[in-house]
């Protein structure tokens, strides 16, 4: 979560509530309050929060299963990065280097992905090269060690597919359409209603229209769990567990790759002692 973009969404929510309420004292004192406080009013505004609680649980679903979908990713990548390297375990002269490189270059571009410096159909094509690569170990190993790899992969590709979706889909817009329509309305009922004394009108103004205002750019935030790229994105979950994921990974791979080039070398100095 970004602390800055949270306390800038009170800010702007404080903005507007601010041209309500100088609205509000303008037409008092102009005398344009034209519309009397009835309980056909309260009603329109219970109408409207209930509304946005109808649109708010349907973001806050999407948003905590989002918040899994870090460290189902990081667990499928290390997944793949322990069963490969296994195979070197059980066979030294493996060479299993490539693969555990692609996996950590991929776990790069998965991070970079949801910042939106990569494209879904680039990512998924990474993705993709993983099966040459899983062919190429395939006589070190198993065939029931390549069926894992082949479905921690089908689970990586589904849960990546599963994440664009959530970005790219908006929750119900037609229902964000009214909720903007009714609380406009409202803001300008509130403005044009007569509320007496002067100090009161001020504050019940200012609660509700500061309340309907929130709660609206919080759902249209919420709506969004991977905004990063967003420069007033607030809510969005962590990538914490998908970074700690990349570092590890890009620590093993340079382990296997040294290792591979220290047993390259010395096959090599073996070879120019050897006698002919």
């Amino acid at each position: 979560m970004n602390t800055n973009n949270r306390y800038r969404l009170l800010l702007q929510v404080s903005a507007f509530v601010a041209v309500v309420i100088g609205a509000k004292l303008i037409t008092h004192f102009l005398g344009w309050e034209v519309i009397s406080i009835n309980p056909l009013f309260s009603g329109i505004v219970a109408a409207n929060v209930f509304l946005m609680g109808f649109l708010l649980s349907g973001v806050l679903s999407d948003f905590k299963e989002s918040e899994r979908i870090p460290g189902e990713l990081s667990a499928c990548l290390e997944n793949l990065a322990q069963e490969v390297r296994g195979v070197r375990m059980a066979n030294p002269e493996a060479n299993v280097g490539p693969c555990l490189t692609l996996l950590s270059q991929l776990s790069q571009d998965i991070l970079s992905w949801f910042h939106k410096k990569h494209r879904t159909a680039e990512l998924l094509e990474h993705v993709n090269e993983l099966t040459p690569q899983f062919a190429a170990i395939e006589q070190w190993s198993q065939a029931t060690l390549v069926a894992r790899l082949k479905q921690e992969q089908s689970n990586l590709r589904r849960t990546l597919i599963r994440t664009h979706t959530i970005r790219e889909t908006s929750f119900v817009s037609s229902g964000y359409m009214l909720a903007d329509l009714i609380t406009i309305l409202l803001c300008i009922g509130l403005v044009l209603a007569r509320i007496e004394p002067l100090y009161e009108s001020l504050f019940f103004v200012g609660v509700i229209s500061y309340l309907m205002i929130y709660l609206l750019m919080l759902i249209r935030d919420l709506d969004n769990p991977f905004g990063y790229y967003e420069r007033y994105s607030a809510e969005d979950v962590s990538l914490k567990p998908l970074e700690e994921a990349a570092g590890r990974l890009s620590q093993i791979a340079s382990i296997e790759v040294s290792a591979l080039k220290g047993s390259a070398e010395q096959c090599a100095a073996q070879d120019a002692v050897s006698p002919r």
